[in-house]
């Protein structure tokens, strides 16, 4: 089990017009789609705790008030192969029943099944983090897994 989970798992992106974007327990990943040939000085990006702001060759893709927290200082962004931006966001809460709905407050929201999936993943994500010695990433949940599903913490071990 020397891959993180969300490698041996696989991810449960949302499609967005630009790109995409996912999340783990830690982290909310978005990858961004832009021309071939793109450079990084033709890129800003401004992250902070509750905002991000992305614009490629003076064109605004993605801007506003994300659904919630990040810690500022860990916030990253990467142009590979000229073609795709990817921006990784670190969760401040970074629990299973933290589950984002969408990307930003208003906008770019899972649908109704891929929000049930990033759940499960999340629930099964913590899962393993309590579990170390067994392998969760081809597990399948039922049941009560909302908000992180049950919490079986008080129990005597």
């Amino acid at each position: 089990m020397s891959a993180p989970f969300e490698e041996r798992s696989g991810v449960v992106p949302c499609a967005t017009p630009w790109g995409r974007w996912y999340q783990t327990l830690e982290e909310v990943f978005i990858e961004v789609r832009v021309p071939p040939g793109t450079r990084a000085k033709d890129v800003r990006c401004d992250l902070r705790s509750r905002h991000i702001s992305l614009a490629v060759c003076g064109q605004e893709l993605l801007q506003g008030k994300l659904f919630d927290s990040t810690v500022t200082d860990e916030g990253t962004w990467t142009l590979e192969d000229r073609q795709l931006i990817r921006i990784v966001l670190m969760k401040t809460n970074r629990d299973a029943g933290n589950c984002w709905t969408s990307l930003l407050e208003n906008e770019y929201a899972a649908d109704p099944w891929v929000q049930d999936q990033m759940q499960r993943k999340l629930t099964l994500e913590r899962f393993q983090r309590e579990n170390p010695g067994f392998d969760f990433s081809g597990a399948e949940i039922s049941g009560n897994y909302s908000k992180g599903g049950p919490d079986f913490s008080s129990l005597e071990k």
